[in-house]
């Protein structure tokens, strides 16, 4: 008897539940409501993880990971969503597509996380960067893929993958540094070795094959000029690439962030001529506190600052972890994070705030709901 009422117990709550993400989803967004489940037009759970937004003749396409129930691997691809008002999303499908070809660098079951895109004015296409690392292999090969469309929805088609800048040194690397020859019996993590990771041991390490491409967003200056912002040296120093004018490739000109201050989660975004960029520390999938890291120039030199995040739940970034930060045309900004949920990755929430000022730095708090005219 005990059992039978649990049971029906448990076919009630799961059939409530799933009648009242209809009637959520059905229902037109006039606010956001940062970590709780957002539906699209149709109805279901938006699942665009790790994304960044476009703005494209006044539509707003949001990219991200197509996430699953019981993995974080990418069995699906890159899915896309538009709206206008960026309360409200129509789901249009997936944008990049997974491969089933044996041994292609995004086959079904890699992993492709982070997806952003930007739009070339000169070639009229649209590109794609993700994070990408070859299935079977872990975390180790830490390259980025490249994809391009002709159109914002896609599809987007592979192009290459690789890691940046092979050959190449930053160009903010002390010199007396390239040729050094760090000891090898310097224990990890220890002062010694943070120093020699901060001195270019890791850029060194790379330098024939390339620099490691993890989290990652892009950036169109105002100039046009685009730029490739990614964690690098097994996560322990953000870069900055600049990259061709045709989006597609490097210029060979780079720097390094921060050095062995252990970032990722880069976002950047500019206001009145300074560069802004949060950040978060590196503890897998749990939250931490963000980090923030101002210049005057894309190129630097940057400067790390405290947390930019107020109030309660400030130390864990508000149980997130950002991803993008999206400018609006009245001059404000959104600040675009996930809630991971390794165990269920689908049900990974949204937290999207609005970014605050004082004294010329940006601040978030924490907003139960909010609307872009407040």
């Amino acid at each position: 008897m005990k059992k039978t009422l649990l049971l029906c117990t448990v076919l009630l709550t799961f059939a409530f539940n799933s009648l009242y993400a209809q009637m959520l989803g059905t229902e037109k967004y006039d606010r956001f409501y940062p970590g709780k489940l957002w539906f699209d037009t149709d109805g279901q759970i938006i699942n665009a993880h790790g994304g960044g937004l476009l703005l494209h003749e006044g539509t707003y396409y949001w990219f991200g990971e197509h996430k699953g129930e019981h993995s974080n691997a990418a069995l699906v691809g890159v899915t896309c969503y538009a709206s206008t008002d960026l309360y409200n999303w129509k789901n249009l499908g997936v944008a990049f597509s997974v491969s089933d070809e044996p041994g292609s660098p995004v086959e079904r079951g890699c992993t492709l996380e982070r997806p952003k895109v930007i739009y070339n004015k000169k070639t009229g296409k649209f590109v794609m960067f993700f994070h990408l690392e070859l299935k079977g292999q872990g975390y180790n090969r830490a390259n980025v893929g490249v994809a391009v469309a002709d159109k914002p929805e896609g599809p987007y088609t592979f192009l290459k993958n690789g890691r940046v800048n092979p050959g190449k040194w930053p160009q903010n690397l002390d010199k007396t540094f390239k040729n050094k020859q760090f000891d090898k019996n310097h224990k990890g993590w220890s002062d010694e070795w943070r120093q020699d990771v901060a001195e270019g041991m890791m850029v060194q390490r790379d330098l024939e094959g390339g620099q490691m491409s993890r989290d990652m967003q892009l950036f169109v200056d105002d100039d046009g000029k685009a730029y490739h912002i990614y964690s690098s040296e097994d996560n322990l120093t953000i870069q900055i690439a600049e990259l061709t004018d045709d989006y597609l490739d490097y210029t060979g000109k780079y720097i390094r962030i921060d050095p062995a201050g252990h970032n990722e989660a880069p976002a950047l975004f500019k206001k009145d001529g300074k560069y802004f960029m949060i950040t978060s520390g590196c503890t897998g999938w749990a939250p931490n506190a963000a980090r923030l890291l101002t210049a005057d120039n894309i190129m630097g030199p940057w400067t790390r600052h405290d947390n930019p995040c107020r109030g309660k739940g400030a130390d864990k970034t508000f149980n997130s972890q950002s991803t993008y930060i999206l400018p609006l045309p009245n001059g404000k900004f959104i600040f675009m994070a996930d809630r991971w949920m390794p165990s269920n990755p689908i049900d990974g929430r949204y937290v999207w705030l609005p970014i605050e000022w004082e004294s010329g730095m940006p601040v978030l708090r924490w907003h139960d709901q909010w609307r872009l005219e407040e």
